[in-house]
């Protein structure tokens, strides 16, 4: 199997260290891999791994909304597209990992899930060209958006919706390399395929995000651009299993608790 970075929990790292599983072989690095880790000599296998953690621990969650054409017009009746990206965040409190629970707050009566694509920054950039945005990719990997749908409405900005700890799963591990022009992304819920979209269908594609979003704010290595999500999203219930599955990166499941 390809390269994939890993944050993990083992005996020997029981707070979480970071490696890199290639094949049957786990190595273990000093630090993340985005800030020039190094790896360590250890004698811990993929066997030793207890539990696989967000891979990311970023300074922000940068997201984006109505970046399908398709989610659009589940959203709005019509294909009323954005003009520029909409950028919005989720708190690093937010995050979660694999098989780690979504819990269901009791302030909403609606919480959905919408799978997507996420990209971690592996250089510091401002005023990047979308020429040079592939220079500051370190890799890719799955985010759920989790959102409090009607507390989305009736807020009429999203922080709260959005930022509930739980609301951002992310894993199961970063993949360098990917043809993110052209990936298949869905959400599956309880079995059940009920997003599947190409980042081919996307309206802002990913070299175009990191130029926007860096002409804003200085994005610094391990930050992570979700960058929008398919047509299908749907609420959610406790005992619910979600899965986010991208092509060429993997699948990310997590259930649903009640608080």
């Amino acid at each position: 199997m390809d390269k994939r970075y890993i944050r993990f929990t083992s005996a020997a790292h029981p707070e979480g260290g970071y490696g890199i599983l290639e094949d049957d072989k786990l190595t273990v690095l000093d630090r993340a891999p985005w800030a020039d880790g190094q790896p360590i000599e250890s004698n811990e296998s993929p066997q030793s791994i207890i539990n696989l953690l967000a891979p990311v621990q970023p300074s922000k969650i940068i997201c984006i909304g109505l970046n399908y054409h398709a989610h659009v017009e589940a959203s709005q009746s019509a294909d009323n597209a954005p003009e520029r990206p909409l950028i919005f965040f989720k708190p690093p409190s937010s995050i979660i990992g694999p098989n780690e629970a979504i819990v269901h707050p009791p302030e909403s009566k609606r919480v959905d899930y919408e799978a997507e694509l996420g990209v971690v920054i592996g250089k510091t950039g401002h005023h990047i060209s979308e020429e040079a945005a592939e220079k500051h990719i370190f890799g890719f990997t799955c985010v759920n958006d989790v959102t409090a749908r009607d507390l989305q409405k009736v807020d009429g900005q999203w922080s709260r919706a959005k930022g509930f700890d739980t609301f951002c799963p992310v894993g199961p591990w970063i993949v360098p390399k990917l043809n993110h022009a052209d990936t298949l992304v869905e959400g599956i819920h309880n079995d059940k395929v009920k997003q599947s979209g190409r980042t081919s269908l996307m309206i802002f594609d990913i070299p175009f995000l990191i130029s926007y979003i860096s002409r804003v704010m200085t994005l610094y290595p391990g930050d992570l651009i979700s960058t929008g999500t398919p047509a299908g999203i749907a609420p959610m219930k406790p005992g619910d299993k979600i899965v986010v599955r991208v092509e060429g990166v993997g699948k990310l499941s997590n259930t649903v608790v009640a608080s």
